[in-house]
């Protein structure tokens, strides 16, 4: 989806173009061209809930932030994404009150849609865009496999894998003190119909 722009090349949007789009018209910027973004479904927004949730009771006391979709983040000169959740550690640098994010936040979380396209862009696309931006941990949640993968960005710039597991409760990497009830999660969305 190209959508016009007042940057020089028409069919291009900058990261200022692109963070004043209206609220109405969603996408997130590769390459300089609005692309189309996955539209969640209940499960997703039930499990970002959740996160939200669990990671608010760690983070926010110690002096941490906790936010979900639709900021948008800088994360290259003509790359734009929206995590589905981002947490800042306490002492870590903060984010603008309003317009594009450009300081990285610690941890991002992305809750993986059903569809092979979207399961790409979140596994490979925006892992590589998240490793070149700084973030420090990368969250893959994963409802159809029931999975959480957790990946710790390494000193050579690339994600390894610090975790992954289906069940029981487990203390998470980088945030001492979180514990993480996956068999809590995973009943959240077996209520679902």
């Amino acid at each position: 989806m190209a959508i016009a722009s007042p940057s020089r090349d028409k069919d291009r949007l900058s990261i200022s173009d692109w963070a004043a789009l209206p609220d109405s018209v969603r996408g997130e910027l590769v390459g300089g061209r609005l692309v189309e973004e996955e539209l969640p479904d209940y499960v997703h927004e039930l499990l970002v809930g959740w996160l939200i949730h669990v990671f608010g009771g760690w983070a926010f006391p110690r002096g941490g932030l906790v936010a979900g979709s639709d900021a948008k983040f800088a994360v290259g000169p003509d790359r734009g994404r929206k995590p589905d959740l981002t947490v800042y550690f306490p002492g870590s640098p903060k984010p603008p009150r309003r317009g594009p994010v450009n300081v990285p936040p610690d941890v991002a979380v992305e809750v993986i849609s059903p569809s092979p396209r979207d399961g790409r862009r979140d596994r490979v696309e925006k892992m590589d865009d998240y490793a070149s931006f700084g973030i420090r941990f990368y969250w893959l949640v994963d409802p159809e496999l029931r999975s959480l993968e957790i990946f710790e960005l390494m000193a050579d710039g690339r994600y390894a894998r610090s975790l992954g597991a289906s069940e029981g409760e487990l203390d998470v990497p980088g945030c001492e003190g979180l514990r993480l009830d996956l068999d809590g999660m995973w009943r959240r969305t077996d209520a679902l119909e």
